[in-house]
């Protein structure tokens, strides 16, 4: 009985090993993305019940990025909404910048070598 069920096992091992040697080689490739297609973020969620969920998702990045309102209960996905996300503010010298972000705006003026003010480093 054990001499005809050696080579099933040993064929058995074999296949072990080499879905082992293979997964370890794609780990160590460089280049080789673990995951395909869009970046996805969870934004937020919110529970509505003891199964129902609203969850934001953000689907890409940069200018393509899109943000999803999906509603998720047992057994299905809904779309709810879907928007462009904005643009994220910039912080240049512009006049409306520093009334707009003051906080971002005096952290950037500490930040400077050449900083010149009450708090600056001496």
């Amino acid at each position: 009985m054990l001499q005809s069920a050696l080579p099933a096992l040993g064929l058995l091992l074999v296949m072990v090993l080499v879905a082992f040697a293979l997964q370890r080689w794609r780990r160590h490739l460089p280049g080789v993305a673990l995951r395909a297609g869009p970046v996805l973020k969870v934004m937020g969620s919110v529970s509505l019940g003891p199964q129902q969920r609203l969850v934001t998702v953000q689907v890409g990045e940069g200018a393509e990025a899109l943000c999803l309102v999906l509603g998720v209960a047992p057994g299905s996905v809904n779309t709810l909404h879907s928007m462009p996300l904005p643009a994220a503010p910039q912080l240049a010298d512009e006049p409306g910048s520093a009334a707009a972000y003051p906080f971002a705006a005096r952290l950037a003026q500490l930040m400077t070598p050449n900083a010149k003010g009450p708090h600056a480093p001496q």
